[in-house]
């Protein structure tokens, strides 16, 4: 999937539409002269929904709708006659979009099942017609109710990236190389921080003929729960992974504290993350021997299970698939 049309946030005003007016009618007919009220409720406006569909994986085909735009309900007519509803406005999206007020940030609700429907702005209701007004004092009212306005609000939809794996690291770390040994995604490499700067997804071919699929989710920086960076952005994609990669750089200086930080970075996020399993791999391990790795082995976290790994020579990868298979089918 290319990074540049991986599109997970896209925001726009959504427009509702306003509800039919009631009429105001009588019955009138050849040898009825004097009918009673018979005037017709109005249509409701249009809704604007969402619809979860599993065969999208990302917002792109909603990135240049600035604007949603439901029908109006027609007005009521005589005879009891109710308006037509509005044209409702159903928006396909993937699993894990979650629909927030862009004004407030308050969550409205989170897409998570193939079919799911839930309305996103809710039409005006349509007016009652005259004909609900009548009483024993008043036989014959000249009023109906007007149709409800519509609502306007400004919407943003984040896309909650589903995966079996994420791959959680610092920038340069490793990881769009890694993705890119193991699928066939192709993401954006090069030897600087923040080259990817948009999630991207791979299906990892295993033995006999299975599968899983694996996101390379943009590096994580110290102080990304906080907002750092586009620290939130980054991490709402980890919350719908079965489990979590961490990927550590051979060269860095104090392995086990990057783990710890990355760690703290997610339970300040969310703690819910911390239950998900894990898996610790040593980076770009091309640049170790046998006995420095003999060596690092007892200053590696005791709590995780651990492997060195080099994407540019392939060594440990097979170990680390089978690792990940074994965790996932636990």
């Amino acid at each position: 999937m290319s990074g540049g049309n991986f599109i997970d946030y896209v925001k726009f005003c959504s427009r509702s539409g306003k509800g039919g007016a009631g009429s105001v009618h009588f019955r009138r007919e050849k040898f009825v002269p004097k009918g009673g009220p018979d005037g017709g409720d109005g249509g409701r406006g249009g809704n604007i929904i969402l619809k979860g569909n599993q065969q999208l994986w990302t917002l792109l085909h909603l990135k240049y709708k600035k604007h949603v735009i439901a029908g109006n309900g027609a007005n009521g007519e005589g005879g009891r006659r109710k308006g037509a509803d509005g044209k409702d406005i159903v928006l396909d999206v993937p699993l894990g979009t979650v629909a927030r007020d862009a004004e407030s940030g308050e969550i409205r609700f989170e897409i998570t099942a193939d079919g799911e429907e839930i309305i996103l702005t809710q039409g005006g209701r349509g007016g009652l017609g005259n004909d609900h007004f009548k009483s024993a004092t008043n036989q014959a009212p000249q009023y109906a109710q007007p149709g409800e306005e519509g609502i306007e609000e400004w919407i943003i939809l984040e896309l909650k990236l589903l995966a079996d794996v994420g791959l959680v690291g610092f920038p340069n770390a490793g990881k769009s190389t890694l993705l890119s040994v193991v699928s066939a995604a192709k993401p954006e490499i090069a030897d600087y921080p923040f080259t990817t700067i948009t999630p991207n997804l791979g299906v990892v071919a295993y033995r006999d003929y299975k599968s899983f699929v694996m996101a390379d989710i943009p590096g994580l920086i110290e102080g990304a729960s906080e907002g750092r960076g586009l620290g939130h952005r980054f991490l709402r994609h980890i919350e719908r992974n079965a489990m979590l990669l961490f990927l550590v750089p051979a060269d860095a200086i104090d392995i086990k504290k990057d783990y710890q930080i990355l760690l703290g970075e997610l339970k300040r996020y969310n703690p819910e993350l911390l239950d998900k399993k894990r898996i610790l791999a040593i980076s770009k391990s091309d640049l170790l021997d046998e006995e420095l790795m003999e060596e690092m082995k007892e200053e590696l976290p005791g709590s995780v299970p651990t492997v060195f790994i080099s994407a540019v020579t392939g060594a440990g990868v097979a170990s680390l698939k089978d690792m990940i298979w074994q965790q996932l089918n636990e």
